[in-house]
């Protein structure tokens, strides 16, 4: 029998899966088609991705999972929603939606694309012969797509800058701190949800920094928090900094994303006018009761007036409603930091801080709230 070519090969692995509670139930179960020796009649109407959508078949055996999972902002993108009602107005929607569909849609979630395959938006391809895996694998699920900042800071892949000292040091992976019940979308306290009788749902979340501030540092150094761990720093500074403005190091940024489809495949496209690495200190734009800190590392994200130009003109008239430097939780934890090396490291250090001179002129009004008046 000549080599089977690759697009014949069978994905599933015949001698571990059918023992498994998933290898049990049949495959036309979850993936249409007909049961057939013929493969072209076995593959009428197959659906290659049953976990896709708010009724996709894993809802059948594990509802309340899915049911919170579908409002989710791994499933939903609605942080990508936020920002463009606050920049935009409602006669651009339709336009921008447009454009979210093209460019943005394909960075959603199933739960085939934690649990069983990489991410379709990655390439695809099934971690361990169509093996369900409880906890994803971090390199091939998380950080394939969370990989040009997140992946590449804590892993230790920026040229000359370690790795995040709980990976380096603990080999934590995502979900030692990203739970399951946050990935699923699932309230972390009866409280979140259960305000009194006449509250008994809580709203999807809106952002990744919506509700409280969970995961925290304070969760697994609680000491550090009470001020119990004879560090003067921690209990001088502990409301007025958050954990990574002092153990942050240099991360990430991106200026000037636009969006496109090629003329030649007709394919969608983005490119960014620069790619550069900072560590930079400005005003807490999301301060509250959880989130108390007055300065916090600000991370510079590639949204632009002009960023979406290509399906028409001023679809963003208000740009300037959010700031362009935002609320950051850099994933490089360090002990020991350039800003924490000495108090002068960091007091009177104006090379630290988001100061107006270091904001572009065309964003100088979009970051008023978070720009550092006066270096303390």
């Amino acid at each position: 029998m000549a080599p089977l070519e690759p697009w014949q090969k069978v994905f599933v692995d015949s001698k571990k899966f059918p023992q498994t509670v998933h290898g049990a139930i049949p495959c036309t179960d979850c993936h249409g088609g007909v049961q057939s020796p013929d493969m072209a009649v076995a593959h009428t109407d197959l659906v290659a991705r049953p976990s896709e959508g708010p009724q996709n078949v894993c809802s059948s055996c594990h509802p309340d999972i899915s049911a919170s999972f579908a409002n989710s902002l791994h499933a939903t993108l609605e942080g990508y929603w936020t920002v463009f009602h606050k920049r935009s107005s409602r006669v651009n929607y339709p336009v921008l939606e447009q454009a979210f569909d093209n460019h943005c849609a394909k960075c959603h979630t199933s739960c085939g694309d934690c649990h069983v395959a990489q991410p379709a938006s990655v390439g695809g391809g099934l971690f361990e012969g169509h093996l369900f895996l409880r906890t994803p694998p971090m390199t091939r699920s998380c950080t394939a797509c969370h990989g040009t900042r997140v992946g590449n800071e804590y892993l230790g892949k920026i040229e000359g800058l370690p790795g995040d000292v709980h990976f380096r040091e603990g080999r934590m992976n995502c979900m030692d701190c990203h739970t399951a019940r946050e990935l699923h979308g699932q309230p972390v306290n009866c409280n979140e949800c259960h305000k009194g009788p006449e509250a008994a749902t809580v709203p999807p979340p809106n952002h990744r920094y919506d509700g409280l501030q969970i995961p925290s540092c304070e969760s697994c150094h609680p000491n550090v928090a009470l001020g119990r761990d004879n560090i003067q720093m921690h209990v001088v500074h502990g409301k007025d900094l958050s954990c990574q403005a002092c153990h942050s190091i240099t991360y990430t940024n991106c200026d000037g994303c636009h969006v496109a489809i090629s003329q030649r495949t007709g394919k969608p496209f983005f490119e960014t006018q620069a790619t550069y690495y900072t560590f930079v200190l400005g005003l807490n734009p999301l301060r509250s009761l959880t989130r108390p800190y007055k300065y916090v590392p600000l991370r510079h994200v590639p949204i632009s007036p002009t960023s979406f130009s290509f399906y028409g003109e001023n679809l963003l008239p208000n740009f300037n409603n959010l700031p362009t430097w935002v609320y950051a939780t850099p994933h490089n934890i360090q002990r020991r930091t350039p800003q924490n090396a000495t108090c002068n490291s960091c007091h009177g250090n104006e090379a630290l801080f988001l100061t107006i001179d270091k904001v572009a002129p065309e964003e100088v009004e979009a970051n008023r709230n978070v720009i550092v008046p006066e270096i303390p």
